[in-house]
C-alpha cells in the first residue's frame, strides 16, 4: 500500500505532523464573537486562556456525564522521570515549562503515577483536543456497529450518506474511510491557499446538504479504494456525519450515551459545532485531563464499561493496530502508530493520548505549543514519552 501526505508533513514530525487541523476546519467553527482571531494564530496568552474556555469562544454542544464517576486512585509510588535531550537535562517541570504544557497524566494499570498541571490550569478545567477528536469519532463508529446501527466495516459509506451516491465515494467502505484510503482526491497542503483543506470550509453548500458532504461529493476518485493512505480532514468530518445519520443522534449525545455516562467520566465535555449545528468529526472536544486519561483506559480495556461491551469484540485492538502504510509507523482507524510501539490519538499544538498496550500504560499530554507542530516539538515530546515509559516500568 502507498501513502500520500501533505507536503513536508513527514519531515515535520511523523505522528503529529499529519494530524494538523487545517485552516478550513478552523473556519468551519462558529465563533460567538465575529472578531475572534484565527484559531491557528492565537497568542500564547489567548491559547492558555482560550483552550480551557472554548465554550466562551465558539458554539458547542455538551457531552453529558452520568451519575457515577470511575475513580482514578494514586499509585502507592509516584514517578519523577528525568531525561537527556538536545544537549541538556530535563525534568517533568522543566519540560512542561519549556513546551507550554498545561497537563500531564500517567496511568499504569488504571492508577495515577504522575499528574501535573501548568499554565494556571486547574484539575477541573477542560482543554481542547484538536484532532484527538478524530480517534473518538472512529470509536463512535465502532459503538454504532456494536448496536447494529451501522452494518459493519464493509458497509458502503453511501448507505448512510446517500448524498454521496454517484460521487467518488461510490463503493468506498466504512473501513476504507476510517483508514483515510477512499482514493478520492484531496489536497491537505496547509501552505496552498487553493488546496481542498484551505477552501472546503468556506465553500458554499447546496440547500439541504451538509456543507462538507456537498464539497466532498464533487471531488473525483484518483486511486482504487483501500490502497493509498492520504491524510484527509474532510473524511473525518464525513465519518461524523455518518455516525449522526446512522444513529439519529448528535455526536455529543451519542458520545454521552456510549462513553461519558457508562464509563464514568468526571465532567461534562463539550464539542465544537460547524455552521450547520453539527459537531465536527475531526476536531475539538474539550475535557478534563483525567477524562482524557479515561478515554485512553476505555480503549485499553477494549471498550467495556462495567459489564457492558460498548465496542464490538476485537474492535479496540484492530482500530489501534497498523491497518495501512502511512510512510511512518502506520495508521489504524483514525489512530496513529508510534515508532516506540504505542498507539496515539494526536492533535496539533501538543495534544496526545499515548498508550502502551502491553504495559497497560496511558500517557496524556495537553499543551499550547507556539506552533501547530514541528520536528523540534515532536522530538522533545518523544523523548519525554520515552522517559515516562521507562520510569513507569521501573517503578
Amino acid at each position: 500500500m502507498t501513502r500520500i501526505v501533505a507536503a513536508g508533513a513527514l519531515a515535520a514530525g511523523l505522528i503529529l505532523s499529519t494530524a494538523v487541523l487545517a485552516p478550513a476546519a478552523v473556519q468551519a467553527q462558529v465563533p460567538l464573537d465575529p472578531s475572534t482571531p484565527n484559531f491557528l494564530a492565537w497568542s500564547p496568552e489567548l491559547q492558555s486562556r482560550g483552550y480551557r474556555t472554548i465554550e466562551q469562544v465558539f458554539q458547542v454542544n455538551t457531552i453529558a456525564r452520568g451519575d457515577q464517576v470511575r475513580p482514578l486512585v494514586m499509585a502507592r509510588r509516584q514517578i519523577a522521570p528525568q531525561f537527556e535531550h538536545d544537549g541538556r537535562s530535563w525534568t517533568v517541570e522543566s519540560y512542561m515549562e519549556a513546551f507550554n504544557v498545561s497537563g500531564v497524566l500517567v496511568l499504569k494499570d488504571g492508577e495515577i503515577l504522575l499528574e501535573r498541571y501548568g499554565l494556571g490550569r486547574q484539575p477541573a478545567e477542560r482543554w481542547t483536543s484538536f484532532s484527538v477528536a478524530k480517534s473518538i469519532t472512529s470509536t463512535l463508529v465502532g459503538a454504532a456497529i456494536q448496536e447494529g446501527k451501522i452494518a459493519g466495516l464493509n458497509a458502503p459509506v453511501t448507505d448512510y450518506i446517500p448524498e454521496l451516491a454517484g460521487s467518488g465515494y461510490d463503493g468506498v467502505t466504512v473501513r476504507q474511510l476510517l483508514m483515510m484510503s477512499s482514493g478520492v482526491r484531496w489536497n491537505e497542503d496547509y501552505t496552498d491557499p487553493n488546496s481542498d483543506v484551505a477552501t472546503a470550509g468556506a465553500s458554499p453548500g447546496e440547500p439541504g446538504v451538509n456543507a462538507m458532504v456537498s464539497y466532498m461529493r464533487r471531488l473525483p476518485r484518483v486511486h482504487p479504494p483501500g490502497e493509498v493512505f492520504n491524510y484527509n480532514t474532510g473524511e473525518t468530518d464525513l465519518a461524523g456525519v455518518l455516525v449522526a445519520k446512522a444513529t439519529g443522534q448528535s455526536l455529543s449525545d451519542y458520545a454521552s450515551e456510549k462513553i461519558w455516562k457508562p464509563y464514568g467520566m468526571e465532567q461534562d465535555a463539550i464539542w465544537m459545532l460547524d455552521p450547520s449545528g453539527l459537531e465536527r468529526g475531526g476536531c475539538c472536544i474539550s475535557m478534563t485531563l483525567r477524562d482524557y486519561g479515561r478515554v485512553g483506559l476505555f480503549m485499553l480495556e477494549n471498550g467495556v464499561a462495567g459489564d457492558q461491551a460498548i465496542l464490538p469484540p476485537g474492535w479496540a485492538a484492530e482500530a489501534t493496530r497498523r491497518q495501512i502504510d502511512n510512510g511512518a509507523a502506520g495508521y489504524g482507524y483514525f489512530w496513529w502508530m508510534n515508532p516506540s510501539g504505542a498507539y496515539q490519538a494526536s492533535g496539533i499544538f501538543g495534544q496526545s493520548i499515548t498508550t502502551y498496550r502491553d504495559d497497560r500504560l496511558v500517557i496524556v499530554i495537553n499543551s499550547a505549543w507556539p506552533r501547530a507542530t514541528g520536528q523540534d516539538l515532536s522530538a522533545a515530546r518523544s523523548a519525554f514519552l520515552d522517559a515516562v515509559h521507562a520510569a513507569a516500568l521501573a517503578q
